[in-house]
């Protein structure tokens, strides 16, 4: 991967275009992910003719449903499924300000479900409210300072705003705790968002060596080395990417295995399988260190 100067941009390649590849990468999984259900919707879509007095009269519905929806709200009479149907509707029909309005009212009526504030802290950040997101996520953690998706969104909008090392300095301090007296189970989710903030801080080493420690710490796990893989990757080191990522497909399985491979097709690296087809032999723990 080439997101930022420096040893990872390989010779003759522009900071601009270098700076795009990691976010590409980072990318690569999810787009695996989700290609097959992208291909069913647009076959769908080629079958929606007349497209535009269909899409017309369907915003039309969906128009007088979200006004159905309001006025039993106004009445007292909505139930908990007319809220989260509203909710859905105004958040589909890009009406933020509205949407915010009757999360505020359901994050409030149960705060016990993170997931509404997590959606609240997303909403207002979209608005360009980032005090406002970040007053939600403060919210969960002061309940649940290990809660990794409140502390995955603090980090980003901490990076956003040019506080970097307050959100490195926040991290290192829940993944020793994570490690004190006992090693514990968070500190991989942990360890592996603070990996991920030192790679986008562009501390390239730093990221290599605390995701290796991660795998040795949970060796059966494979995401330490996918995000290995993806460090050595924009450190321009394709054959210690490949390493990583054959130790990845040994503790996969079925179609993870098989997307795995593919991903390093467009990285371009060589296949993960031996000749026979079988996965390549891991090295061992060490193999994809150096």
């Amino acid at each position: 991967m080439s997101e930022r100067a420096g040893s990872g941009v390989p010779t003759g390649v522009s900071p601009s275009r270098a700076r795009g590849r990691p976010a590409l990468k980072r990318l690569a999984l999810i787009t695996l992910l989700a290609s097959c259900a992208w291909a069913g919707w647009g076959l769908g879509q080629r079958n929606s003719e007349p497209r535009g007095s269909a899409q017309q009269q369907l915003h039309q519905q969906v128009e007088k449903e979200v006004g159905q929806l309001q006025d039993r709200l106004g009445r007292g009479a909505a139930s908990a499924e007319d809220r989260r149907r509203l909710l859905s509707l105004l958040v589909g029909l890009a009406r933020q300000a509205e949407a915010i309005t009757l999360l505020e009212q359901m994050a409030d009526q149960d705060p016990g479900r993170w997931s509404l504030r997590l959606l609240l802290a997303d909403l207002r950040r979209n608005a360009n409210d980032r005090s406002g997101a970040e007053r939600e996520l403060r919210q969960i953690l002061n309940q649940d300072p290990g809660q990794i998706e409140a502390l995955q969104r603090m980090a980003l909008l901490q990076l956003e705003q040019g506080r970097g090392s307050e959100a490195r300095t926040q991290l290192q301090g829940l993944h020793r705790q994570a490690q004190t007296p006992t090693l514990r189970p968070q500190a991989l989710a942990i360890g592996l968002l603070l990996a991920d903030l030192m790679q986008r801080q562009g501390d390239l080493p730093a990221a290599a060596q605390l995701n290796q420690q991660l795998s040795q710490q949970f060796p059966s796990d494979a995401r330490p080395w996918l995000a290995l893989a993806l460090v050595r990757q924009q450190q321009g080191d394709g054959q210690a990417s490949q390493r990583a990522l054959v130790e990845a497909r040994s503790r996969l399985g079925g179609q993870g295995a098989q997307r795995l491979d593919q991903v390093a097709v467009s990285w371009g690296l060589a296949d993960l399988r031996g000749p026979s087809g079988a996965p390549a032999r891991s090295a061992g723990p060490g193999a994809a260190a150096n």
